[in-house]
């Protein structure tokens, strides 16, 4: 007895192990706008806004635009949801342009609503954990497309058109871009759709897309990790043969692909990233 009482009284004693501090990680030119107002959906919102280097250097030159969801996680270790785990978009995007792999664009984070996240990017309601969440992606994307956007373009040197504007993000911000690859494809021309939830609402999205006809004109890449759930890659090659029979011409309109040991996680994000950007923003 005393034994094990001197033992639980040292592992009690124990320090626990220490929440990482986080590092601000921002590259390049990023602005900062700490509250984008939405008469949708009554609230504001952190966006941030990462500038090429062309973009001093070439005064005259516009530039194509990617929007991202969940921007806390885009940019920056010191606002990521898990300390110091981000996408680094910035690093990554002046990393290829400077080898010639990718053209300049402007990004633009998008940061989520935090405990109403799953309702703005879920088109549909489940419950999850005992809670009703989702249902709100159409006001969420009046948001980003008819009152962000057009600030965007007013403020910026941007490309507007839906061929030089693109709507990524991952898990439900996945779901909510599949979402407006259906109904604003006249805006956003292409799609970045990482570990997509294809499991919400028994499918949902899967649905539409079989439904879906004609094709939009957008183009989309589409990947996912093998780590992630045992019927995750069942659910995306399912995804992936409704592209195909729908028109959708593998490499030309969309890629997919699945990482083997992907996992869900802003590190799996980050590494798929560059292969994301070469595709959808190729030098031309």
């Amino acid at each position: 007895m005393t034994s094990l009482l001197l033992l639980t009284t040292a592992l009690l004693g124990q320090a626990q192990p220490a929440t990482p501090a986080r590092v601000a990680s921002l590259s390049g030119d990023i602005e900062f706008i700490p509250a984008v107002a939405s008469k949708t959906l009554g609230n504001t919102r952190r966006v941030w806004v990462y500038k090429p280097r062309a973009y001093k250097t070439d005064r005259n030159r516009r530039f194509p635009v990617m929007y991202l969801h969940d921007g806390q996680n885009v940019f920056d270790g010191a606002t990521s949801f898990l300390p110091n785990r981000e996408w680094r978009a910035d690093e990554t995007a002046e990393m290829l342009v400077e080898a010639g792999l990718m053209e300049p664009i402007i990004i633009v984070g998008i940061a989520n609503a935090e405990v109403k996240r799953a309702d703005e990017y879920l088109p549909v309601s489940i419950t999850r954990g005992g809670s009703k969440m989702g249902g709100q992606a159409d006001p969420y994307l009046v948001f980003v497309a008819d009152e962000l956007k057009p600030y965007i373009d007013r403020t910026y040197r941007t490309k507007p058109g839906p061929s030089t504007t693109g709507l990524g993000g991952s898990s439900f911000g996945g779901i909510i871009t599949l979402h407006a690859g259906v109904t604003r494809s006249k805006t956003f021309g292409k799609l970045m759709v990482m570990s997509p939830s294809l499991w919400v609402g028994e499918g949902h999205m899967q649905k539409v897309y079989e439904a879906l006809r004609p094709r939009p004109d957008v183009k989309m890449w589409l990947d996912t990790g093998g780590n992630e759930g045992p019927d995750t890659p069942s659910q995306f090659w399912a995804f992936e043969q409704t592209l195909r029979k729908n028109g959708w011409r593998p490499g030309r309109d969309f890629r997919a692909t699945i990482e083997p040991r992907g996992e869900h996680s802003e590190d799996a994000w980050a590494r798929r990233l560059p292969s994301a950007f070469q595709y959808l923003f190729p030098v031309r």
